[in-house]
Protein backbone atom coordinates (compact mmCIF):
# COMPACT_ATOMS: atom_id res chain seq x y z
CA UNK A 1 0.00 0.00 0.00
CA UNK A 2 0.97 3.82 -0.58
CA UNK A 3 -0.17 6.77 -0.61
CA UNK A 4 -2.41 6.48 -3.62
CA UNK A 5 -3.43 3.28 -2.52
CA UNK A 6 -5.55 5.70 0.76
CA UNK A 7 -6.69 7.94 -1.28
CA UNK A 8 -8.49 6.07 -3.59
CA UNK A 9 -9.99 3.68 -0.84
CA UNK A 10 -11.26 7.04 0.81
CA UNK A 11 -12.74 8.03 -2.59
CA UNK A 12 -14.36 4.78 -3.13
CA UNK A 13 -15.76 4.85 0.69
CA UNK A 14 -17.21 8.05 0.09
CA UNK A 15 -18.48 8.15 -3.43
CA UNK A 16 -19.03 4.57 -4.82
CA UNK A 17 -20.62 5.65 -8.06
CA UNK A 18 -17.30 7.44 -9.05
CA UNK A 19 -14.64 5.42 -11.20
CA UNK A 20 -11.96 6.73 -9.38
CA UNK A 21 -8.87 3.97 -11.07
CA UNK A 22 -7.06 7.24 -13.23
CA UNK A 23 -5.92 8.78 -9.73
CA UNK A 24 -4.18 5.43 -9.48
CA UNK A 25 -1.86 6.49 -12.32
CA UNK A 26 -2.24 10.65 -12.42
CA UNK A 27 -1.53 10.35 -8.55
CA UNK A 28 1.39 8.19 -8.67
CA UNK A 29 2.95 10.02 -11.54
CA UNK A 30 2.04 13.41 -9.39
CA UNK A 31 3.84 12.43 -6.79
CA UNK A 32 6.61 10.90 -8.36
CA UNK A 33 6.84 13.68 -10.18
CA UNK A 34 7.77 15.83 -7.11
CA UNK A 35 10.02 13.03 -5.55
CA UNK A 36 12.09 12.66 -8.39
CA UNK A 37 12.48 16.46 -8.62
CA UNK A 38 13.42 16.94 -5.05
CA UNK A 39 15.94 13.77 -5.43
CA UNK A 40 17.59 15.60 -8.54
CA UNK A 41 17.88 18.99 -6.83
CA UNK A 42 20.09 17.55 -4.25
CA UNK A 43 22.84 16.26 -7.36
CA UNK A 44 22.15 19.73 -8.78
CA UNK A 45 22.99 21.52 -5.60
CA UNK A 46 26.23 19.62 -4.82
CA UNK A 47 27.15 21.08 -8.58
CA UNK A 48 26.08 24.82 -7.46
CA UNK A 49 23.47 25.10 -10.22
CA UNK A 50 19.21 24.40 -10.13
CA UNK A 51 17.03 22.34 -12.07
CA UNK A 52 16.01 25.27 -14.85
CA UNK A 53 19.97 25.62 -15.15
CA UNK A 54 20.93 22.07 -15.79
CA UNK A 55 17.82 21.68 -18.59
CA UNK A 56 19.34 24.49 -20.57
CA UNK A 57 23.25 23.55 -20.20
CA UNK A 58 22.14 20.11 -20.91
CA UNK A 59 19.66 20.99 -24.20
CA UNK A 60 22.85 23.09 -25.40
CA UNK A 61 25.52 20.20 -24.81
CA UNK A 62 22.94 17.58 -26.06
CA UNK A 63 22.72 19.68 -29.54
CA UNK A 64 26.10 18.90 -30.63
CA UNK A 65 29.08 21.15 -31.86
CA UNK A 66 29.11 24.13 -31.72
CA UNK A 67 26.92 23.85 -28.61
CA UNK A 68 24.50 26.50 -29.46
CA UNK A 69 20.78 26.88 -30.30
CA UNK A 70 18.55 30.13 -31.31
CA UNK A 71 16.46 31.48 -28.59
CA UNK A 72 13.35 30.28 -30.53
CA UNK A 73 14.61 26.42 -30.23
CA UNK A 74 15.75 26.67 -26.86
CA UNK A 75 12.22 27.51 -25.31
CA UNK A 76 10.84 24.95 -27.72
CA UNK A 77 13.24 22.20 -26.42
CA UNK A 78 12.97 23.63 -22.83
CA UNK A 79 9.05 24.25 -22.64
CA UNK A 80 9.14 27.09 -21.24
CA UNK A 81 7.73 31.30 -22.15
CA UNK A 82 9.65 33.32 -24.01
CA UNK A 83 10.45 35.43 -21.01
CA UNK A 84 11.60 32.62 -19.31
CA UNK A 85 14.17 31.64 -21.15
CA UNK A 86 15.44 35.02 -21.78
CA UNK A 87 15.27 35.67 -17.75
CA UNK A 88 17.10 32.10 -17.77
CA UNK A 89 19.69 33.12 -20.63
CA UNK A 90 20.27 36.33 -18.89
CA UNK A 91 21.82 34.38 -15.43
CA UNK A 92 23.61 32.08 -17.16
CA UNK A 93 25.39 34.61 -19.18
CA UNK A 94 26.31 36.15 -15.78
CA UNK A 95 27.55 33.31 -14.33
CA UNK A 96 29.93 33.03 -17.47
CA UNK A 97 28.04 29.65 -18.78
CA UNK A 98 26.36 30.67 -21.80
CA UNK A 99 26.61 33.89 -23.74
CA UNK A 100 24.89 35.33 -26.47
CA UNK A 101 25.31 36.31 -30.31
CA UNK A 102 22.95 37.52 -32.76
CA UNK A 103 22.57 35.93 -36.32
CA UNK A 104 21.74 36.69 -39.21
CA UNK A 105 19.39 39.84 -39.29
CA UNK A 106 20.25 40.64 -35.68
CA UNK A 107 16.73 39.82 -34.75
CA UNK A 108 18.14 36.21 -34.00
CA UNK A 109 19.74 35.34 -30.72
CA UNK A 110 21.83 32.27 -30.46
CA UNK A 111 22.93 31.32 -27.14
CA UNK A 112 26.05 28.84 -26.81
CA UNK A 113 27.54 27.09 -23.92
CA UNK A 114 30.90 29.09 -22.88
CA UNK A 115 33.69 26.38 -22.25
CA UNK A 116 32.49 26.88 -17.95
CA UNK A 117 29.40 25.99 -19.20
CA UNK A 118 30.42 22.93 -21.16
CA UNK A 119 32.88 21.79 -18.31
CA UNK A 120 29.79 22.41 -15.85
CA UNK A 121 27.47 19.83 -17.89
CA UNK A 122 29.75 17.39 -18.32
CA UNK A 123 30.92 17.53 -14.32
CA UNK A 124 26.81 17.11 -13.50
CA UNK A 125 25.62 14.92 -16.28
CA UNK A 126 26.75 11.57 -14.91
CA UNK A 127 26.17 12.05 -11.68
CA UNK A 128 22.89 13.04 -13.18
CA UNK A 129 22.08 9.58 -14.62
CA UNK A 130 23.43 8.31 -11.72
CA UNK A 131 20.68 9.63 -9.73
CA UNK A 132 17.86 8.72 -12.47
CA UNK A 133 19.04 5.00 -12.37
CA UNK A 134 19.25 5.03 -8.70
CA UNK A 135 15.13 6.00 -8.88
CA UNK A 136 14.42 3.15 -11.17
CA UNK A 137 16.50 0.82 -9.36
CA UNK A 138 13.12 -0.89 -8.23
CA UNK A 139 11.70 -1.97 -11.76
CA UNK A 140 14.03 -4.57 -14.08
CA UNK A 141 15.09 -3.65 -17.57
CA UNK A 142 12.34 -4.78 -18.82
CA UNK A 143 9.82 -3.22 -16.32
CA UNK A 144 11.39 0.03 -17.51
CA UNK A 145 11.38 0.09 -21.16
CA UNK A 146 7.86 -1.00 -20.51
CA UNK A 147 7.13 2.25 -18.86
CA UNK A 148 9.08 4.21 -21.07
CA UNK A 149 6.96 2.60 -23.47
CA UNK A 150 3.61 3.40 -22.05
CA UNK A 151 4.74 7.17 -20.62
CA UNK A 152 5.71 7.83 -24.12
CA UNK A 153 2.29 6.58 -25.60
CA UNK A 154 0.45 8.82 -22.89
CA UNK A 155 2.84 11.94 -24.17
CA UNK A 156 2.24 11.55 -27.39
CA UNK A 157 -1.32 11.12 -27.17
CA UNK A 158 -1.60 14.61 -25.71
CA UNK A 159 0.47 16.27 -28.14
CA UNK A 160 3.93 16.23 -27.08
Amino acid sequence: MDAVDSIVQQWRTVRTDLDVSPIEVIGRVSRLSRLVDRRLAVNFARHGIEAWMYDVLATLRRSGEPYELTAGNLVRQTMVTTGAITNRIDRLEARGLVERARAGDRRKVIVRLTSAGFDKVEEVVPGHLDVERALLSALSARQQRELASLLRRTLTSLGD
